[in-house]
């Protein structure tokens, strides 16, 4: 079966719902999610939304925080941007029905992260991602020629004469495989966690969109900077569990568990420091006493604050009785955000005609090497919202094609009965990544990373084209090519600059460069 759409938005997260509502008013707009509605990156995403407007007028403070923040490799021209763009794009949120929060007299209530040197961190409590996500789909929901399909799995991107014309997608229910031909296709698939053992993300993140974009030409950039949280809950029963950056924003203190508090003497932002340096602390911390985690501590401030300021970290730690208010939380550094991703602009234009890349997935120049605290959710929103007006006001340029695209084959290919392949493959990709290619790498440890990646690859790419595919199936290919991007980039950035420490490159290179990679494999 063959379908046509206007315009296609794979993933349905902060990024591709402002996309697909600017879009709308230009054609039919499909959005695909892998799953449900509230699994995607934003839906978890905790502490607040940075940005700059009569809220906080200190537009040059977070243009300064986030070039400082991101270490050289970000666009001076790209951050400003954003930045100044901001504005209007949380206004607009704010027409939509959000509610952040404010003080008793009216005045919204800024938070402040890592790496800002004041508060403009607008939230809602710390589900501020929740109430975004909520906000958009109801505004997107108003649109009847916007529509929905949960669970559906795209498997590849369709390329014909360098351009992508549309994808082949997998509905979960049935198993079966169809043809969707687009004007456009916009990527707005979100992060790659997934691939490495520990993570704040959900299990969706595993890296789709890099993985199907690098397979039909598109440049990926700096795919070795992947920011590691400093503060993930640290439990054997816990999932994905992200203590927000907020907390210190309010004064939480780490410490290791000899009760030392070991970031006054690493940075005078102390625990406020760049995600970067307080992940390599903590990491560093750990290795050196062979303890399994730092607590990070908040237990002095007033405990019917913690309760309203934090009711979502105070619940989830209270279902693992730890309680905030009178016990210092243990956390773990975890994978986080990617930094890099497929090469785009703000509009989301990539090399790629016909194909755009918004939100996590790409690599616009705005984090450079290491994202600065809440300003993913800015970029989701703005981003999204240039593309789908880009491309409305530009589709009459588009060079589309007349001849009809093939259905998907399953000719030669049988049902397996080695599942076990996937979960084993899965899991060591995972374990390899999060050992040799995480917060402190090496040339050793890299080259051992990539020898395994490869026998994987040989293994998986064996089973793909001779079994019939399933989203498990999918997902591991996706989550193996992003691997294979990620430790390539690490081998051949020769230097330690933002995410990316290397032991035996522990300085920053006299030159600043982006690492590219197109069409790997």
């Amino acid at each position: 079966m063959v379908e046509k759409t206007d315009y296609l938005i794979i993933g349905g997260g902060i990024a591709g719902l402002s996309a697909a509502i600017s879009l709308q008013k230009y054609g039919n707009v499909l959005i695909l999610m892998k799953r449900k509605y509230n699994d995607c990156n934003t839906y978890y995403a905790a502490g607040g939304i940075a940005g700059s407007g009569p809220w906080s007028t200190d537009f040059e403070g977070h243009i300064s925080d986030t070039l400082e923040a991101g270490d050289g490799l970000c666009d001076p021209d790209v951050v400003r941007s954003i930045i100044h763009k901001g504005t209007s794009c949380l206004q607009d949120l704010m027409g939509w029905g959000i509610e952040f929060d404010r003080d008793e007299e009216g005045i919204l209530d800024l938070g402040r992260e890592g790496g800002h040197h004041t508060r403009r961190v607008l939230h809602t409590n710390d589900l501020t991602g929740r109430s975004i996500l909520q906000t958009l789909l109801h505004k997107a929901h108003s649109f009847p020629n916007i529509e929905f399909r949960e669970d559906h799995v795209v498997v590849n991107l369709i390329e014909r004469e360098t351009q992508c014309v549309g994808a082949y997608v997998l509905e979960k229910e049935s198993e079966e495989i169809y043809t969707i031909e687009a004007k456009a296709t916009i990527l707005a698939t979100g992060g790659i966690g997934k691939v490495y053992l520990y993570t704040s993300n959900p299990d969706v993140a595993s890296g789709d969109g890099i993985a199907m974009a690098s397979r039909i030409g598109a440049r990926i950039n700096n795919m070795e900077m992947v920011q590691f949280h400093p503060t993930c809950l640290y439990h054997p029963m816990a999932k994905n569990a992200l203590i927000t950056e907020a907390i210190r924003g309010e004064g939480a203190i780490l410490r290791d568990q000899r009760g030392i508090r070991f970031m006054v003497d690493v940075h005078p932002l102390k625990e406020l420091a760049p995600r970067d340096i307080v992940a390599r602390a903590i990491d560093s911390v750990l290795k050196e006493s062979g303890d399994d985690f730092v607590y990070l501590d908040i237990s002095f401030k007033d405990a019917v604050f913690l309760k309203n300021r934090f009711p979502g970290v105070y619940q989830k730690c209270l279902e693992f009785d730890i309680d905030i208010t009178k016990e210092p939380i243990p956390v773990v550094p975890a994978c986080h955000y990617a930094c890099g991703g497929i090469e785009a602009t703000i509009e989301g234009k990539t090399n790629v005609e016909r194909l755009f890349a918004i939100g996590e997935c790409a690599c616009t120049g705005l984090h450079g090497a290491n994202r600065l605290a809440s300003n993913s959710l800015l970029e989701g929103l703005v981003c999204g919202s240039e593309c789908g007006e880009y491309i409305g006001n530009n589709i009459q340029n588009f060079h589309v094609l007349h001849s009809s695209l093939p259905e998907w084959s399953t000719y030669g290919a049988v049902d397996s009965k080695e599942a076990f392949v996937i979960s084993f493959n899965w899991a060591e990709i995972r374990q390899t990544m999060q050992y040799y290619a995480s917060i402190i790498r090496s040339d050793s440890y890299l080259l051992r990373a990539r020898h395994r990646i490869t026998l994987i690859h040989e293994e998986v790419d064996h089973y793909y084209w001779n079994f019939r595919i399933n989203s498990d199936l999918i997902e591991l290919r996706n989550l193996l090519t992003v691997a294979r991007l990620i430790v390539e980039s690490a081998l051949a950035r020769k230097e330690s600059r933002g995410a990316h420490y290397t032991l035996d490159h522990p300085k920053k290179s006299n030159v600043v460069r982006n690492t590219t990679i197109q069409r790997y494999w």
